[in-house]
């Protein structure tokens, strides 16, 4: 190999060496991306509470006898549709031996009475015809034998009434157990066989059967103490059912308790509100478990950012973010914010949507020079 060959292949290595210093010193030079960077949008945000509850029937009617006994019959199914005065139950009257005995001594103590007053009443009768006695002492005589007979009456209405349930001839207007209201059977309790106890001032008596109008339905949950003091009555609600997925009712709330209850150490908030069924081709039935979305505050269309990029200032308590201004340069720049739903929330002034705010969660070198990489 010639010299001037050897200079020229010097001179060849020479350069390459050279170009892969400046390629090294210009990759080494370039800065590594420590922090990312995420820019506003404009979005929807919904401020509001949400209520965990179920949902119940708003008037749900308990059937009752008028008389105890034992459940002879039962007409209607549960989940079966009623109108009011509708045959649901007939009861069998098994009198009391005690009280029947009691009954019949009431009846002859009855017969005594009007047999004594009626001979008492035919005696003066025949004196009053001979003049020998006054008319008012006849009058007397009188009404002592007419209330005689409607002490007898009494003490036979009495004895069937305990007997057969009824003191006419037929004991249907107690033994036949009817509907008060137009529903749906919710309930029935009681078996064929069962026996039941009437209801009086002394008893609640037996439910035969609970019936609801399954149109007219309330949402019924509880809202923390943070919470309730955000809630005005006439508030929208919308409801979510468990069991009917990707539909939601329409409501409002009627009802917020004066007064909390101690749950797990929360105090909670009982509140109501009308829901509206309307047509629906879902069938809601008494007892779903719901959730209440209430909206306290809606803004449509506005320039938002994460709430996790938000800092605060340690002696005032003002919100503030870091805006790149260059390459991993960044300035602060304090905001005003606005309506939150926890996750989003709005930038009322201090931000364009062309700004990029600062990640505050510094990634390690190696990580981001594998971004780096990957971003080239």
């Amino acid at each position: 190999m010639s010299k001037r060959v050897k200079i020229i292949l010097f001179i060849v290595f020479i350069l390459a060496v050279l170009t892969a210093l400046v390629y090294v010193k210009k990759q080494n030079s370039k800065p590594i991306k420590l922090f990312k960077t995420e820019k506003l949008s404009k979005d929807n945000i919904v401020n509001k509470v949400v209520a965990t509850g179920k949902i119940i029937p708003k008037d749900e009617v308990e059937i009752k006898p008028q008389i105890s006994g034992i459940i002879e019959k039962i007409y209607v199914k549960e989940g079966e549709s009623i109108k009011n005065g509708d045959l649901i139950a007939k009861i069998k009257v098994v009198p009391n031996e005690q009280s029947l005995n009691t009954a019949r001594g009431r009846i002859n103590n009855a017969k005594i009475v009007l047999n004594n007053a009626k001979t008492s009443y035919d005696r003066t009768k025949e004196l009053l015809d001979k003049g020998v006695i006054s008319t008012q002492e006849f009058e007397q005589s009188e009404l002592n034998y007419n209330q005689a007979k409607q002490s007898l009456n009494n003490a036979n209405s009495d004895y069937s009434i305990i007997k057969k349930g009824s003191s006419g001839g037929s004991a249907s207007a107690n033994t036949n157990v009817r509907a008060t209201v137009n529903g749906t059977i919710l309930e029935i309790p009681v078996k064929e066989g069962d026996q039941v106890i009437e209801s009086n001032n002394f008893n609640a008596g037996t439910s035969i059967a609970r019936i609801a109008d399954l149109k007219k339905m309330i949402f019924e949950g509880k809202v923390d103490e943070a919470e309730v003091g955000k809630l005005r009555l006439g508030m929208p609600l919308k409801i979510k059912l468990g069991a009917i997925q990707d539909k939601e009712f329409d409501a409002n709330l009627k009802f917020i308790a004066p007064k909390g209850t101690e749950d797990q150490g929360a105090v909670q908030f009982k509140i109501e509100g009308d829901v509206n069924i309307g047509d629906s081709d879902s069938y809601v039935r008494a007892g779903y478990s719901a959730n209440a979305d209430i909206i306290l505050e809606k803004k449509d269309s506005i320039l938002v950012i994460k709430e996790a990029l938000l800092q605060f200032d340690k002696k005032t308590e003002k919100p503030y973010v870091n805006v790149m201004i260059g390459e991993q340069d960044f300035e602060r720049r304090d905001i005003e914010t606005g309506i939150s739903d926890g996750i989003n929330v709005e930038v009322v002034k201090g931000l364009d949507i062309k700004d990029e705010i600062k990640v505050w969660n510094r990634l390690d070198k190696k990580k981001a020079k594998d971004d780096n990489e990957e971003d080239e």
